[in-house]
C-alpha cells in the first residue's frame, strides 16, 4: 500500500497529533478543522513541536522545512479529492460523524480510503448511509494520545469493508514503528472496553471528590499494578469530557449495560469545568 497524501479532518488533541505523525512519514497532509482559527492555532503547535525538535537535534533543519511545507491548513471544500486516506477525527458524536461521511462520500474520489478515528462508535454503524462502493473502503483506525508517541493503532472493519485493506494498512504501520492490530467491530474495540472498568472501578472506589484518594489509587495503580499512569492522572491527560463522552457511548452501545456505566462524579466535573489538564483542573489541579 502506498499513502502519499493524507486529509485530517479535525484539528483538536488527536487530529493535531494524527496529523503531526503523518506529516512526519513523509506524506503530504491537509488537515480541517471548522473552526478555521483554531486549525491555525494547532498547526502552529506542530509547527512548535518540529522547531522543539530541531533545537533538540532530533531533526534536522531541512527535515523541519520539509515537514512545514508538506503540512496545510484548508477547507473541507478545498480538500484534495485524490486524497489516498482521510480519517476522521472530531468529535465523538454519531449524528455529527455520519454527516460528515455522507459529505466526504459526495466529495472524493471513489479510489481514496476513509477512516474514522472513533474511540467507541462501531464501524459498521457509521459506514449507514454511504454508497456500496464508498463502504468497501471505509474502515476504523483508532489513535492513540498523544498519537506521535503511543504506538497501538486498532483497525476495524465495518461488516461491508472490503478485508484486506485492513491488512495493507496493519503491514503498512507496523513498517513505521506503530503497532497495530485487527479488532472486532464492537463498540470500544479492544482498550477503551477494557479500560472503561479501569477508569469505572477507580471512580467508584473514591466516591467523591477527593484528592488524597485520587492519589492513593494512582499511587497504587502504578507502583503496585505496574501501569505507567494511575485511572486519575490518565483521566486528566486525556480530558475528563472525551474520557465521560467515550464512558457514555459504551453504556449505551451495550444497552445500558451497568458494569459500563458512566460515574456521575465524571458528569458533575464536565458541567464545572473541571476538565483535566487543558483547563488546570481536573482530579488534580495545574499551573498554567
Amino acid at each position: 500500500m502506498k499513502i502519499n497524501s493524507v486529509i485530517i479532518i479535525g484539528a483538536g488533541t488527536m487530529g493535531q497529533g494524527i496529523a503531526e505523525w503523518f506529516t512526519r512519514q513523509n506524506c503530504l497532509v491537509e488537515m480541517v478543522d471548522q473552526n478555521d482559527e483554531f486549525a491555525l492555532m494547532s498547526l502552529e503547535r506542530i509547527h512548535k513541536n518540529f522547531d522543539k525538535h530541531l533545537a533538540a537535534s532530533k531533526l534536522t533543519l531541512s527535515d523541519v522545512v520539509h515537514f512545514k511545507n508538506n503540512l496545510k491548513v484548508k477547507k473541507l471544500e478545498q480538500i484534495n479529492p485524490e486524497a489516498d486516506l482521510v480519517i476522521e477525527a472530531i468529535v465523538e458524536n454519531l449524528e455529527a460523524k455520519k454527516k460528515l461521511f455522507a459529505t466526504l462520500d459526495q466529495l472524493l474520489s471513489p479510489k481514496c480510503l476513509v477512516a474514522s478515528n472513533t474511540s467507541s462508535f462501531p464501524i459498521t454503524q457509521l459506514a449507514q448511509g454511504l454508497s456500496q462502493q464508498r463502504k468497501k473502503k471505509f474502515l476504523g483506525l483508532h489513535f492513540f494520545n498523544p498519537a506521535t508517541v503511543m504506538k497501538l493503532v486498532e483497525v476495524i472493519n465495518g461488516m461491508e469493508t472490503h478485508p484486506q485493506y485492513a491488512q495493507d494498512l496493519i503491514e503498512w504501520f507496523n513498517q513505521r514503528q506503530k503497532v497495530a492490530c485487527l479488532c472486532a467491530d464492537s463498540p470500544g474495540f479492544i482498550v477503551n472496553r477494557v479500560a472503561r472498568n479501569f477508569y469505572g472501578e477507580a471512580l467508584r472506589a473514591a466516591e467523591t471528590y477527593d484528592q488524597e484518594k485520587f492519589k492513593e489509587i494512582d499511587t497504587v495503580m502504578r507502583e503496585v499494578g505496574g501501569f505507567k499512569m494511575g485511572p486519575f492522572e490518565l483521566m486528566d491527560l486525556i480530558g475528563i469530557d472525551i474520557n465521560y463522552n467515550v464512558t457514555q457511548s459504551v453504556y449505551d452501545a451495550f444497552f445500558q449495560e451497568a458494569r459500563f456505566k458512566p460515574h456521575r462524579l465524571q458528569r458533575d466535573m464536565v458541567v464545572a469545568n473541571f476538565l483535566g489538564k487543558k483547563t488546570n483542573k481536573g482530579f488534580y489541579h495545574y499551573e498554567s
